[in-house]
């Protein structure tokens, strides 16, 4: 097997040992049989730390208000922060249909590692395919019902998970997530190649930390270098982008478990394509 195999056997025409010689196998795994999700999104970056958990949260809020059941599926399994961005606490249960999800606020359904722990600030020192195989198990074995967005909140690079999502998961669209620095230089080229490899289609690039606005005059000011999320959207075809600023009344919201009562229109043009889908 070549070291760039896809493990899309439809689109190789090389013989190897993992070939079904039925022809092409699909690595998708069927959801929780009580369960019907309509459109799965998933939120990548190329790295760490650029606000890819706030940025989940905000579409799913953002379409929750719009009258759509949205979910989040957080496969972000060593670093979980959405279940703390909504408040969310405790195990979730068991049921005849499966895993019960939690239920936010204004009800968005949230499954994370953290939601399963004894105690919640235990490490998860588990290994890459571990990791991966609980991932898929979110999938599933969760009782998610009737979702008409779900949004699955990916850990940084291009390893297992993400690999494991796009092939196991039937991803509609990708939401790439990045920072000025990052656009730049190639770490969000790989995030956007990886998804163009696996034939995912790259709905939205959104730029964090665009810009800081003075609440005295008015005035953008971009602390780390001009955006240049329209020029990076453009030579990877990508077809919406977004700028969110540096606004530290957002990360006050996810601390204190309060997203969605943070309001900001910064997402409503991806929402649009989102439900344009």
């Amino acid at each position: 097997m070549s070291e760039e195999c896809t493990h899309d056997c439809g689109s190789c025409s090389a013989a190897c040992s993992d070939r079904n010689q039925g022809g092409p196998q699909s690595l998708l795994q069927p959801v929780n049989p009580s369960s019907r999700v309509k459109k799965v999104i998933a939120v990548v970056s190329g790295k760490g730390g650029v606000g890819k958990s706030p940025v989940t949260s905000l579409l799913a809020v953002t379409m929750q208000r719009r009258g759509h059941q949205t979910a989040i599926l957080d496969a972000d399994i060593t670093g979980p922060s959405i279940p703390r961005a909504f408040g969310l606490h405790g195990r979730c249960l068991q049921s005849d249909d499966g895993i019960e999800p939690a239920v936010s606020h204004t009800g968005v359904k949230v499954m994370s590692i953290n939601l399963l722990l004894e105690d919640e600030t235990a490490p998860v020192v588990w290994r890459g395919p571990v990791i991966a195989g609980a991932v898929t198990q979110f999938w599933t074995d969760v009782h998610w019902g009737e979702v008409d967005y779900m949004f699955v909140d990916m850990p940084p690079g291009t390893g297992d998970v993400p690999l494991t999502v796009f092939q196991s998961l039937p991803v509609d669209a990708v939401v790439v997530v990045a920072t000025p620095q990052e656009l730049v230089g190639m770490i969000v080229e790989k995030a956007v190649n990886m998804a163009g490899l696996l034939k995912k289609d790259v709905l939205g690039l959104v730029e964090n930390l665009s810009y800081f606005k003075c609440p005295d005059c008015g005035g953008e000011h971009s602390l780390f270098g001009p955006s240049r999320v329209e020029e990076t959207a453009r030579r990877h075809g990508i077809p919406h982008t977004a700028r969110l600023p540096i606004d530290p009344r957002l990360a006050s919201a996810c601390d204190a478990g309060m997203i969605e009562l943070f309001q900001g229109d910064w997402l409503d043009p991806l929402a649009d394509a989102l439900q344009a889908l």
